[in-house]
């Protein structure tokens, strides 16, 4: 059986009617991708949002996000925080969401079909870049240490090597990088690691394994490569991960376009190719 774990990130949900930067209501973006989740052929076994849940960390927003999600249903859904969230509200926010814990960083592990999705904390508090300290990154080890003979999915915020898109970069994993690819080289069932921040789909080798952005289901980063390139967003078309581990691997990473587009139309009439 094919094990079918969704990745959404940068959601940037604000209260109902407001609009990030002041521009563009995230919130039926989100909608739109939940409803492209829906209308999937196969249905998922599980989701994992990766961080920027919302746009400040307020209760308002973390209550519309809620009422956004409503519709998977029992779709089981792990939450990840980013560096626009705020722990404590999170938590108190999602009561039931024992995963996360009740103080301290939100990492966890769980077993998802036949993955293990081990969540790791990269939010410095009051900062956009992100760290890792000695502290996570010893708890990292001992949950691979503990789930080595299960194939194995990291899923973390900020991306922990560089994109080239300069000003990402300045707020990207600034801390803990070296440490941890040092860590999952050890590691060949590492799968993937899965991160936000980027609003892009990026990828590079990492550690040994595959470390990849996915793009927002709302508003994309510029991909401009110039070390000095301004700090903007654009609508280009939104999406999100579908990865996808068949018996016996490996787990293979598809980016969905969100909405509905035309088609499908066939390849082929009566066996022929059509011309």
């Amino acid at each position: 059986m094919t094990t079918l774990l969704l990745q959404l990130s940068d959601l940037h949900i604000r209260e109902p009617g407001r609009l990030a930067y002041g521009r563009i209501n995230t919130a039926p973006y989100l909608t739109q991708a939940v409803q492209t989740i829906l209308r999937l052929p196969q249905q998922p076994t599980a989701l994992v949002i990766t961080g920027d849940l919302t746009d400040f960390g307020r209760a308002a927003e973390y209550e519309h996000l809620r009422g956004l999600l409503e519709p998977l249903g029992d779709l089981p859904t792990y939450l990840l925080p980013g560096n626009h969230d705020e722990r404590r509200q999170l938590r108190a926010s999602f009561p039931g969401h024992h995963y996360l814990g009740t103080e301290g960083f939100v990492q966890y592990s769980v077993p998802i079909g036949a993955l293990t999705l081990i969540a790791l904390d990269t939010v410095v508090p009051g900062a956009s870049e992100g760290g890792l300290c000695a502290e996570r990154l010893a708890w990292l080890a001992r949950e691979l240490e503990t789930h080595r003979t299960r194939p194995v999915v990291i899923a973390m915020h900020h991306p922990p090597f560089r994109t080239l898109i300069g000003h990402m970069d300045d707020i990207g994993l600034l801390q803990g990088a070296r440490e941890l690819e040092a860590l999952v080289a050890r590691y060949p069932n590492v799968e993937r690691i899965f991160c936000g921040h980027l609003h892009r789909s990026i990828q590079a080798r990492f550690g040994g394994t595959l470390a990849m952005t996915v793009p927002s289901p709302a508003h994309q980063v510029c991909l401009d490569l110039a070390p000095d390139a301004a700090s903007a967003w654009t609508l280009e078309p939104p999406g999100f991960a579908l990865h996808a581990l068949p018996a016996g691997g490996p787990l293979v990473s598809h980016l969905v376009a969100s909405g509905s587009h035309p088609g499908p139309f066939p390849f082929h009439d009566g066996g022929q190719l059509i011309d």
